[in-house]
């Protein structure tokens, strides 16, 4: 069994549930990236309401870990983002109030394998154990002066490859979470990952990545051929 199966819901100093749902193209750079395409078929035309999926638990795992890249893949992309811990139930919240519902916020790692398709991707792309580093700690809601001023900076192997803003998403960090919580209840320990930037940087077997928020930390993981 993979050490991602088995690892504890502890990011201190809070408990997760295990329940972690991304969000896709909501980000600016993910529409610009999609272009006329968002028009085509199968899409007809840009999202009008938050485009969900879900890194479930075999995906989990913390700071300073390995995550391996499967047999048969020769490299990784790294989503990194800004993560909303919720703190009580929300459902069917405002705008103005969402953040209230909102414990902490922490870094996330959505890795995936490779893909062309925003449309329904393939759980195996995005599924695979380890591929959903978090933390490396939950900082409290207080501390974070204003979640929709952050700069996300990913290094491989020291180098800078991206610096993502969230003053760029599409839905600001309180509308998503409203807009989520008009469809389904999300519970204590929840993460909703707000949206990556595109393109993802990419990394093969042997290499580092530290993806660094100000006010968050660091997350660190390092990459390796699956045995």
């Amino acid at each position: 069994m993979s050490a991602a199966c088995t690892i504890p819901f502890e990011i201190a100093p809070f408990r997760l549930s295990g329940a972690v749902y991304g969000v896709l193209l909501n980000h600016s750079s993910a529409l610009a990236e999609l272009g006329p395409k968002a028009a085509q078929p199968p899409y007809n035309a840009a999202p009008r309401a938050p485009v969900l999926y879900i890194k479930p638990r075999n995906t989990l795992t913390v700071s300073g870990s390995a995550v391996e890249i499967p047999a048969g893949v020769t490299e990784l992309e790294v989503g990194a983002c800004l993560g909303l811990v919720i703190g009580r139930p929300a459902c069917n919240v405002s705008t103005m109030e969402a953040l209230d519902y909102v414990a902490g916020y922490l870094i996330v790692n959505d890795v995936s394998i490779p893909h062309d398709t925003f449309y329904r991707p393939s759980i195996r792309l995005k599924a695979c154990d380890g591929f959903c580093p978090l933390g490396p700690t939950v900082v409290a809601r207080g501390v974070v002066a204003d979640p929709d001023a952050m700069t996300i900076r990913t290094y491989v192997d020291g180098v800078l490859v991206q610096a993502a803003r969230t003053a760029e998403l599409v839905r600001s960090t309180a509308s998503l979470l409203a807009d989520v919580t008009e469809f389904m209840t999300l519970a204590p320990g929840d993460v909703l990952a707000v949206g990556v930037a595109r393109p993802c940087p990419r990394v093969r077997a042997g290499q580092s990545v530290n993806i660094v928020v100000d006010g968050l930390g660091t997350l660190s993981n390092r990459f390796v051929a699956a045995p």
